[in-house]
């Protein structure tokens, strides 16, 4: 993980007050997490670091573009990305992630490592279901597509003749007509 130092801040040498950071993703930063849903990735985190006397603030905002293939037709399109976390990090006697939201550090730590933060806050904006804008609109011409058309199956009541009908059903329906 020390390609990721470069996600690492060092807090204490930092003034009481709001601090900005920005960090350019691509491929390379989700090959440390060996992640490999993404075809090409261009993501601008802007950090917002505002340290308080007895916690720091992180207000993370990524914008950008991920290219990723769709889950019905395997093309590759690209998803736009524009999602927002909000982080606390307070002092405590023991480093503590169990809230999502609250991150507690030792009081002896001077730093902290953002790249885990980037990763999930990136893959959490993308949808679960990704489906090619071209689907949704229908100007998509896909091989996959028209073969799932072809097999589709296909029933037309309105074409079936009264010759097709079991005979046996004419008998019931005069049934109901009967009184």
């Amino acid at each position: 993980m020390k390609a990721l130092k470069s996600y690492t801040i060092p807090f204490v040498g930092l003034k009481i007050g709001e601090h900005h950071f920005d960090y350019q993703i691509d491929n390379t930063f989700f090959q440390h997490f060996d992640y490999d849903e993404f075809n090409s990735v261009d993501v601008k985190i802007d950090l917002k670091f505002e340290k308080k006397s007895t916690l720091l603030e992180l207000y993370f905002s990524a914008k950008g573009v991920v290219n990723v293939n769709c889950d019905i037709t395997n093309e590759p399109y690209d998803q736009a990305i524009d999602d927002a976390f909000k982080l606390v990090v307070k002092f405590g006697n023991e480093y503590n992630n169990d809230n999502e939201d609250i991150l507690i550090v030792p009081h002896g730590d001077y730093e902290i490592n953002v790249a885990q933060y980037i990763y999930e806050l990136i893959i959490l904006a993308v949808p679960i279901k990704r489906i090619h804008p071209g689907i949704e609109d229908g100007t998509l011409e896909s091989d996959i597509l028209s073969k799932l058309e072809e097999l589709s199956p296909q029933e037309d009541i309105k074409n079936k003749s009264s010759e097709d009908i079991d005979p046996r059903w004419n008998n019931l329906k005069k049934l109901l007509t009967d009184k």
